[in-house]
């Protein structure tokens, strides 16, 4: 078959053995690639408690970010940080305050409003994970590992719910887009970044996991030996 023809097939990275297994794919015996269940896993709704607190995570942190800018133009600023937000919300909320004007005070309360709404739908998932979490063996297991807390646990599983059809963690891995993105042919093997070609969203978690274990055994290297 032309290179062209075969490119649509190629399903992740470049070698030798995903190459032929395209060939194989997009020859006149099939009828195209099998994608098959590939979006079946997304559907779950134990996940798609995850995907509703990314999103309210990530507009509880516009939110925030949008009121100390705000705020920083009239000159009032705080440290970075829970208790330097503690601060500002102290002052939107201090009407005898004169450094912040009558309709500047009103249009931040707006935005008050809806940290403290994304806050309270955040809170009420993240008691259902963790009630689920308790639930779940598997969960709780993963959750031994250091870097995985319980939201960490209950993505995976609800991601995957049978993980033996991994043979190794270096399988995990790659599905996840962690490894090495290879572009091999001709038996020369050639690797770059990692591929990220996979759940964004569990990659992040793990990611985010690791540099946080690092960062401890930095500061307490006696509990991690």
């Amino acid at each position: 078959m032309p290179a062209k023809d075969v490119k649509a097939y190629v399903k992740r990275n470049k070698n030798d053995s995903v190459d032929a297994a395209a060939c194989g794919e997009g020859g006149p015996a099939t009828d195209g690639p099998n994608r098959a269940g590939e979006d079946a896993r997304a559907a779950r709704h134990e996940l798609m408690q995850h995907r509703v607190r990314d999103l309210l995570v990530r507009q509880r942190t516009q939110a925030i970010n949008a009121l100390r800018s705000h705020l920083a133009e009239l000159g009032i600023v705080a440290a970075q940080g829970y208790d330097g937000l503690k601060v500002l919300l102290v002052v939107i909320a201090d009407c005898s305050d004169v450094r912040l004007p009558e309709n500047a005070r009103a249009s931040l309360s707006a935005l008050v409003a809806q940290i403290a709404s994304c806050q309270a739908e955040i809170g009420a998932i993240e008691k259902r994970l963790l009630a689920q979490h308790r639930k779940n063996a598997d969960s709780k297991r993963l959750e031994t590992i250091p870097g995985i807390g319980v939201v960490g646990a209950s993505a995976i599983v609800a991601t995957v719910p049978d993980a033996s059809i991994f043979k190794t963690g270096r399988d995990f891995a790659a599905w996840i887009g962690i490894v090495s993105r290879e572009d091999s042919t001709g038996g020369k093997q050639r690797l770059g970044p990692i591929s990220k070609q996979g759940d964004r969203y569990l990659r992040r978690i793990l990611i985010v996991g690791a540099f946080a274990v690092i960062k401890q055994a930095r500061a307490h290297p006696e509990k991690y030996p």
